[in-house]
């Protein structure tokens, strides 16, 4: 048991330094060290560098906690954590 319950965190903790590479790259990468090249790009208007520095981060920190939550509901089912 205590063995499942080591791979299943290992599982969750490499989802979760996953995720929030992904998060900080578009939130740190996108929008400050790539800004000047996505700014010759438009997007609904805005310059692109701007638009995700003010609202695509957000976009995909929620998609991002979306993608979590299935990942989490499939690994609780691997493990058989899902049962109540």
């Amino acid at each position: 048991m205590k063995s499942q319950n080591n791979n299943y965190w290992k599982e969750n903790l490499k989802y979760v330094i996953i995720l929030l590479s992904i998060w900080f790259f578009v939130s740190f990468g996108l929008s400050i060290l790539f800004k000047e090249k996505l700014d010759s790009i438009t997007f609904g208007g805005f310059k692109l560098g701007f638009w995700f520095a003010q609202q695509g981060s957000m976009y995909v920190f929620v998609i991002l906690i979306f993608i979590y939550v299935f990942l989490i509901n499939k690994l609780d089912k691997k493990y058989g954590f899902d049962k109540k």
